[in-house]
């Protein structure tokens, strides 16, 4: 079978990209790996054009990887034997929004960023926000559950989907789920998408719910000397039982990237900043920030400060999701900047840090360790010059068996991609085995997804495509 030529004659020529300057950007996502080129890259315009592809890549045994933005660490997104990558941006239309039965309606190409705007508008928000949410899409945080800032009063993407439609990799179009908040019908087939990471078909829409919008925020923004003072302060502020939207922590090297990249001042003494919002009404909105800054207080931090300040609060999160950005802007030439994700109990976070820190410095490297410390999920992020790569990869798996001792996960919110494969094998034991007889039962020719999650290399081998 010419596969090229079904895809064009299925989705036109104008979204069947061959040419080797159209398919470079999708052998690269925001992780450090790099796959081979494509076979082809296809945007198809609706579900049954999905179907087709799917449809024809699986007739003829081509691996497919489905991309939304392109926003993977962990290379969950590129390709790793050429095959077809299929874009989700021509499934981008916002389809309903219901505000009176608490949903709405997307296709997986919708960028999350795009849907809370639009829900603002009528006074409603999609809670799931990572920091790539400008680009990340519907379909891809699904697909790898994505997480987010406002993670400790929302949990993540696993608690806002309601119902999905996928598309099988024979073309066959299903829905699972539906429209309600309640539904006791057999198996949660909503759930084995979630989390699945392209592995199982391609997301095509959802229905999520939505919250109304907080009427009002206000924001504490602490520094102290040590981790243990903010983690103390974050979780007498949830058994106080006070309405936190976010509480966020960075760490002293992260401070410094933020201090440059952004103008944001850092007190003498600051090893930690802990940034806690509460959510709350017009009238009640002082008190409940003044009960924030006062358990915060009683933790001895190096300084306070509390606002409501709309554009001051904007400047503290842009510089919050920018971190990232500026931490690739310090790299020196020829460095890769690896972040990775652990999480733990939000009372082992401390001991955990502590443990991820040293690991580190043994191996040669210098943490920056911001993340969501109210949920006991953190980013110990690391430069890695040429030829280190070895190095950084025992430090990852050394990273995942260090959350794992301490009761938590290898991933909170990333995935597993290429990255973690052997570390998911650690956390799942046996039932590694079942995920795989699910695959099989879905998958059959195993094209979706291919060398991804499942598939552990013989012994910990790196793969071809691993890097170092």
């Amino acid at each position: 079978m010419d596969v090229v030529r079904e895809l064009r004659r299925a989705l036109g020529d104008g979204r069947v990209l061959t040419r080797r300057e159209d398919l470079l950007p999708y052998s690269r996502d925001a992780s450090y790996f790099e796959g081979p080129l494509p076979l082809a890259a296809v945007i198809p315009g609706s579900v049954e054009e999905a179907a087709d592809v799917l449809r024809i890549a699986n007739d003829a045994g081509v691996p497919v990887v489905v991309r939304g933005g392109g926003t993977s660490v962990t290379g969950s997104s590129i390709p790793v034997e050429g095959g077809i990558v299929v874009s989700t941006y021509g499934l981008g239309s916002i389809e309903e929004v219901r505000p009176e039965d608490g949903y709405a309606v997307a296709g997986a190409g919708v960028r999350l960023g795009e849907l809370d705007e639009a829900l603002s508008r009528v006074g409603f928000m999609y809670p799931p926000d990572p920091s790539s949410a400008s680009a990340a899409t519907v379909g891809g945080s699904i697909a790898t559950n994505a997480g987010g800032l406002r993670g400790v009063s929302y949990g993540s993407t696993r608690c806002w989907v309601l119902g999905i439609q996928v598309v099988l990799p024979g073309g066959r179009i299903l829905w699972a789920g539906g429209r309600t908040l309640k539904r006791s019908t057999g198996y949660d087939l909503v759930s084995l998408f979630l989390g699945s990471e392209g592995t199982l078909g391609l997301i095509a829409r959802a229905v999520l719910r939505i919250a109304p919008r907080p009427e009002a925020v206000g924001r504490a923004v602490a520094y102290y000397g040590s981790l243990e003072a903010a983690a103390g302060a974050v979780a007498e502020l949830k058994r106080r039982g006070l309405p936190l939207l976010t509480a966020e922590f960075m760490d002293g090297p992260s401070l410094a990237a933020v201090r440059d990249s952004f103008g944001i001042q850092v007190p003498p003494g600051a090893e930690y900043m802990l940034m806690v919002d509460v959510a709350s009404t017009r009238e009640s909105v002082s008190r409940h920030l003044e009960e924030v800054a006062s358990v915060l207080s009683s933790a001895s931090p190096v300084s306070i400060e509390t606002t409501v300040d709309p554009a001051r609060m904007e400047e503290l999160t842009r510089a919050r999701r920018g971190l990232y950005p500026a931490l690739l802007g310090r790299r020196s030439p020829g460095q890769l900047v690896v972040s990775m994700d652990v999480v733990v109990p939000p009372s082992e976070l401390a001991r955990t840090m502590d443990e991820v820190r040293s690991a580190s410095r043994s191996a040669g490297f210098d943490a920056v360790i911001p993340g969501h410390v109210g949920d006991g999920n953190f980013h110990p992020t690391i430069y890695v010059d040429q030829g280190a790569m070895g190095r950084a990869r025992d430090l990852i798996l050394e990273v995942g068996r260090i959350a794992l001792r301490h009761g938590g996960s290898v991933s909170a919110e990333h995935g597993i991609g290429l990255e973690k494969r052997e570390l998911l094998a650690e956390e799942a034991g046996a039932w590694l085995e079942a995920m795989r007889a699910l695959k099989a039962s879905l998958d059959p020719k195993g094209i979706m997804n291919r060398g991804k999650m499942l598939e552990v290399s013989q012994g910990g081998r790196r793969g071809a495509w691993d890097p170092g």
